[in-house]
């Protein structure tokens, strides 16, 4: 794609053309993106690595919340102490653990209801060069702490049922006519969804609060992204192309 393309779309959603000037130019700075010249013109395409992490990316984000989750008991948890000069580490270590569905009771201690996300861990560890020191099992918790207390001390429950409803209450009346604001609806609409796997476990069944939003939150953006996904991409492509 390229640099007018990315600018006009980023114009759309309210950056001034400096600051969108200045995004892909940090973007390219973290690899995430490779600069293509044709003379005077540049054309970007994504790195091998972040085509490799928007492929894990998407299974994860347009997958999130399709079915029901069913439980037994046990945990995931991931044990990781990382020494203070190394946080940098440590905030990306929080980040991939998170995105995975993981919850924190501590700096080191990271929990998931779901036991088969220890590959995601693993990977995360080694990626990042911590495997040496990190302990990763699966536990039943004990008779002092009832699962859903476990739950709430790993996860922000009541911020999170807030922000589903949030994002019901902005995308449910919204009905974009153009292309052009049909491109900006599905941007922001997949930008606000892909938040949620970070903090939302996908909590089992059997835990769920009563009249907990996050299915009537799929529904929603499914039916929405199906909606606009056509003329958004049609539209970004011909923006591309002149």
């Amino acid at each position: 794609m390229w640099t007018g393309t990315l600018v006009d779309v980023l114009g759309a959603l309210g950056v001034e053309d400096r600051n969108a000037r200045q995004a892909i130019a940090r973007t390219a700075g973290e690899g995430r993106i490779v600069a293509e010249r044709h003379g005077r013109l540049v054309q970007w395409r994504l790195s091998d690595q972040t085509v490799e992490l928007l492929e894990d990316g998407t299974k994860r984000i347009y997958g999130f919340g399709a079915t029901d989750v069913d439980w037994n008991r046990r945990w995931l948890v991931v044990l990781c102490p990382v020494p203070e000069e190394q946080r940098v580490k440590r905030q990306q270590l929080r980040a991939r653990l998170g995105f995975a569905g993981f919850g924190f009771l501590g700096p080191s201690v990271a929990i998931s209801p779901h036991l088969d996300r220890e590959r995601l861990a693993n990977a995360a560890l080694r990626d990042l060069q911590l495997e040496a020191d990190a302990v990763v099992f699966r536990a039943e918790g004990g008779e002092m702490v009832e699962p859903r207390e476990l739950l709430r001390r790993a996860w922000d429950l009541d911020q999170l049922e807030l922000r589903y409803r949030r994002f019901l209450d902005r995308f449910d009346g919204r009905r974009p006519q153009t292309p052009d604001s049909q491109l900006v609806a599905l941007t922001e609409l997949v930008h606000e969804w892909r938040h949620f796997p970070f903090v939302d476990p996908e909590i089992p069944t059997e835990l769920l609060p009563a009249g907990w939003p996050l299915s009537r939150a799929k529904q929603l953006f499914d039916s929405r992204h199906e909606s606009w996904s056509a003329p958004a991409v049609a539209r970004f492509d011909e923006l591309d192309q002149r």
